[in-house]
């Protein structure tokens, strides 16, 4: 199977799939040869950006700032859902000192934010 083996090739393929979003859309018939070539292409690119632009997994820390965001959420106000002081939630968000189990639960439920993010796992 092919593969993309440098940035010349990756730009030039991300170049390819955006005239092909151009010419398909969610009607058009999975066996159309532009629709297969989109998908060929789409993959070799999640392949080569698996290797050169790797995603880390965020951190609680990150996560928890997001939500914060998201949620319109100040330390206060966090504090206050969590059942913990405002200088608590400091030391969670500045990474001086990681929830207990019990808030870990908490900060889990309430935030909609994943075990395994909370657990660091």
């Amino acid at each position: 199977m092919a593969q993309i083996k440098n940035e010349k090739q990756y730009r030039m393929t991300l170049k390819r799939i955006d005239e092909l979003l151009l010419v398909t859309d969610d009607d058009t018939p999975l066996d159309d040869k532009n629709i297969v070539e989109l998908e060929l292409l789409s993959d070799l690119v999640e392949e080569y950006e698996d290797v050169h632009y790797p995603i880390g997994t965020p951190t609680l820390t990150d996560v928890i700032k997001l939500r914060m965001y998201e949620m319109n959420l100040t330390q206060a106000k966090l504090s206050e859902m969590l059942g913990v002081s405002p200088s608590r939630v400091s030391d969670y968000l500045t990474g001086k000192c990681e929830p207990t189990m019990k808030v870990a639960r908490i900060i889990s439920q309430k935030l909609d934010i994943s075990s395994d993010i909370v657990l660091g796992v």
